[in-house]
């Protein structure tokens, strides 16, 4: 095992139960031969991925291959990412569906994103919205709803929206940084192990294929091999999105 890595093994060997993970990858669309690379990876695992897919940019090559891979039982779920992954922010963070922006904006461009998506991978897209840079406006939620859309995906420390939205949250970005700096492989398994030990529903982890080189690549497959090892189960988001709505029930 990778040594980097220990705190992770040693927090998972102390888990009671067994960890559940879902793994988001952002803006499909980008960069499709890393993408390929990294469904190779995932799929050479038997592990699942969802993808958050930007509107504007996915292709009709880029839709056939995803859903020739789905089609062929790979565990891949697909949702929409914004529109165009723009920033619309006058001043402040970036941000394509922030506070700038107006409502009837919003939902237009969330309405037209939907029905591009729709068009190019039909029943298979889940109603779920990443928004782009992981955070919108306090109203975004009700273009959300309106759209047909049923769920968010945001970082976890993101203040709630709206009771009838689920929230999907992400808990440890693969490229986390601390003071604008990276953190080290070391530090992000221990932010990681400290997650682990704490989780108590799916954990979810933040990638972006277009920064993953071969070596980012082969460090995320000895994370999954580790995974696999300690009995980890990999889910896609609309099973954890289920899971949550039958324990409500």
């Amino acid at each position: 095992m990778n040594g980097w890595l220990a705190p992770v093994a040693r927090a998972l060997d102390r888990r009671v139960t067994p960890l559940d993970v879902f793994v988001r990858d952002d803006d499909a669309g980008w960069v499709d031969d890393r993408l390929y690379a990294l469904l190779d990876a995932f799929g050479a695992r038997q592990w699942p991925i969802d993808l958050a897919v930007i509107p504007a940019a996915v292709h009709r090559r880029l839709a056939a291959e995803l859903l020739r891979r789905a089609d062929a039982g790979a565990a891949i779920g697909l949702h929409q990412h914004g529109f165009s992954h723009a920033n619309h922010e006058v001043e402040g963070r970036p941000c394509e569906f922030g506070s700038w922006r107006s409502r009837e904006l919003q939902q237009r461009d969330i309405a037209e994103g939907r029905k591009r998506l729709l068009g190019f991978f039909g029943p298979a897209i889940d109603p779920i919205f990443t928004p782009p840079w992981n955070r919108c406006a306090p109203f975004t939620w009700q273009c959300l709803l309106d759209t047909g859309l049923a769920a968010i995906s945001r970082d976890r420390t993101a203040p709630p929206l709206a009771p009838a939205l689920a929230e999907c949250a992400i808990h440890v970005d693969w490229f986390a940084r601390a003071k604008g700096t990276r953190l080290g492989p070391v530090e992000w398994a221990e932010r990681l192990a400290l997650e682990v030990s704490l989780a108590t529903a799916p954990l979810g982890l933040m990638l972006h294929h277009a920064a993953m080189d071969r070596d980012e690549l082969a460090a995320f497959e000895a994370l999954l091999r580790l995974f696999t090892e300690k009995g980890a189960r990999g889910m896609l988001m609309r099973e954890v999105l289920a899971q949550r709505k039958a324990v409500r029930q």
